[in-house]
């Protein structure tokens, strides 16, 4: 570290004068107090992380010096082990450090870095200690969860240049003091539709990957729509085969196979997320009914739909036919998917009878219920017959909604992803190039200036589960276009979720996120500059917006 100026440098340590060091340790010692002198103070404060740390208290006495022969010392458990060789590649491209990982068996070398399994159950499931002194770093969780945290706010408090994939010319310095840390809420995600336009397994990676960095816990997949099916199942080939060979503005579509499914589901474990598949019914069903003309109401394939209408389609209630393919299907994702819960979508099926649409779910529920899993469904399915654990994911525009409310005084549970908030395919403002506008313009201040615990009337905070952000893909054809729509709104969403409501200030958080700029920008990450942030002027490299293209028109309602 080095002295704040004006201030003289801290005496020698007593067992340095009383001898009982061992001459090693005095080297080792002399080389960490030399190399203080130069390091200049950390740029990145204690304090300016996202999602907003529930204690922080700074040191600025112990800042901590990365030097190139750290090692990375963790707990044995494989989990924790894990999660040190993920912490180790995040740092190795940009340091040039070899940065080895070894387990926390006898004493840790100087200068490292220590991962450290406690089992302190005051930490939660996901909670974190982070402790940076001037000898080292150490990250306390009671779970490998909890490590991957700590981890990720470890990353945050090192310089921009981190995230470079090259090396750089750069002294990595960490601000000194500790961070406790615990999330507020059990479910913290983010939706990504891949049935609109298909993305392949390293576009979702890369999604994946951004979930982590802000704490997001759950990626909820949209895997079936009128516009594409995509996903393989062995029961019911045609479904991808047929349903999966269009898209909107109809280019090829395409599917995830079992493999590719399992391989999203590991890597998301593996950053401690849970996959969340969706398969939509028992409207937004064209797809599937181009594949099983059996299906439809009067057994008649309709054309594929490369549009984006909603409402029109749904696959025949009254079928027992129906009921086989649900339970396939249903089957093979629940067999595929380690996670407790299936989606199974419930929104819009405009043209079936309410008392027939009410039918259909619980059937439904009981179902996944049978499969072991829990229930998911967007909010429309509230007046269907409660099952033990359902969840509802409420969509709506206005907060008072007396049918959700209902369910939830019936058992229900809720996820929060209202539209004109936490929507991330709608547009920043009038002028975006991309996205929509029926539910509202939302800029970064809307999407993080509302309260999941009071948001919807008659439903108390302890019913709320937590927060989900969804991006839906009608006018999102690439990449770069998701996380110009995700970044900068995302870590609004992921510090709502995460962060106690006491930390919640609106000045506070553009500040810290501006930070991030940089970050993404090293990274080689499209975000939008909104002019609500104050960004640093000149970024490295200037992150390009998406052209203007002619599009289909946007639906009038979610879709």
């Amino acid at each position: 570290m080095s002295s704040p100026p004006g201030t003289t440098p801290k005496p020698l340590d007593p067992a340095d004068i009383a001898g009982t060091r061992t001459t090693g340790e005095l080297a080792g010692a002399a080389e960490r107090a030399a190399a203080a002198l130069l390091t200049p103070a950390a740029p990145v404060r204690l304090g300016e992380v996202v999602p907003a740390p529930e204690r922080v208290e700074p040191d600025p006495e112990a800042d901590y010096l990365l030097p190139a022969d750290a090692v990375i010392r963790v707990s044995a458990a494989p989990a924790a082990l894990a999660v040190a060789e993920q912490l180790a590649a995040l740092l190795r491209p940009a340091t040039g450090y070899p940065l080895p990982v070894t387990d926390i068996a006898g004493q840790p070398p100087a200068g490292g870095i220590v991962l450290h399994l406690t089992g302190d159950a005051d930490l939660g499931a996901e909670g974190y200690r982070l402790d940076v002194a001037a000898d080292g770093v150490r990250i306390r969780a009671g779970t490998a969860g909890g490590l991957h945290h700590g981890v990720q706010t470890l990353r945050q408090l090192l310089p921009a240049a981190v995230e470079s994939t090259t090396p750089v010319a750069e002294r990595w310095v960490l601000p000194g003091g500790s961070i406790l840390d615990r999330p507020r809420y059990a479910h913290r995600g983010a939706m990504l539709d891949v049935a609109r336009h298909f993305f392949g397994v390293t576009d979702v990676l890369r999604v994946i990957d951004h979930l982590a960095r802000y704490k997001l816990n759950r990626l909820h997949l949209h895997l079936t729509d009128d516009q594409g099916w995509r996903i393989a199942v062995d029961s019911w080939p045609r479904l991808a085969a047929v349903g999966g060979a269009t898209e909107v503005g109809g280019g090829p579509g395409g599917y995830y196979t079992r493999a590719d499914y399992r391989r999203i589901v590991a890597y998301a474990a593996a950053r401690h997320i849970t996959v969340i598949p969706e398969i939509d019914l028992p409207g937004h069903t064209n797809a599937a009914l181009v594949a099983h003309p059996e299906l439809a109401p009067d057994q008649t394939a309709p054309p594929p739909y490369t549009g984006t209408e909603v409402g029109f389609s749904y696959v025949d209630p009254t079928s027992e036919r129906t009921y086989d393919f649900v339970a396939d299907v249903l089957g093979e994702l629940a067999a595929l998917t380690p996670g407790r819960w299936l989606h199974i979508g419930g929104d819009e099926a405009f043209k079936v009878p309410a008392d027939v649409y009410a039918r259909f779910v619980e059937r439904v529920q009981r179902i996944v219920a049978g499969l072991g899993k829990t229930v998911v469904g967007w909010h429309q399915i509230a007046p269907a017959g409660h099952i033990d654990g359902r969840v509802l994911q409420w969509w709506g525009t206005s907060g008072d909604d007396p049918v959700t409310a209902d369910a939830v005084r019936r058992g229900a549970r809720v996820i929060l992803s209202p539209a004109n908030h936490a929507y991330l395919d709608m547009k920043y403002a009038p002028d975006t190039p991309i996205g929509h506008d029926w539910a509202a313009l939302i800029d970064v201040r809307r999407a993080y200036d509302w309260d999941p615990a009071t948001h919807l009337t008659g439903v108390p905070a302890d019913a709320v589960l937590g927060v989900e952000a969804p991006l839906w893909t009608e006018s999102v054809t690439t990449r770069a276009e998701i996380e110009f729509m995700l970044l900068p709104r995302l870590p609004a969403i992921a510090e709502l979720a995460w962060s106690p409501r006491s930390t919640h200030d609106w000045d506070g958080f553009r500040q810290r996120l501006a930070g991030h700029g940089p970050r993404w920008t090293a990274a080689g990450v499209e975000y939008h500059r909104s002019p609500e942030v104050p960004w640093p002027a000149q970024p490295p490299i200037p992150a390009p917006r998406p052209a203007p293209r002619e599009r289909n028109a946007t639906r009038s309602a979610q879709g």
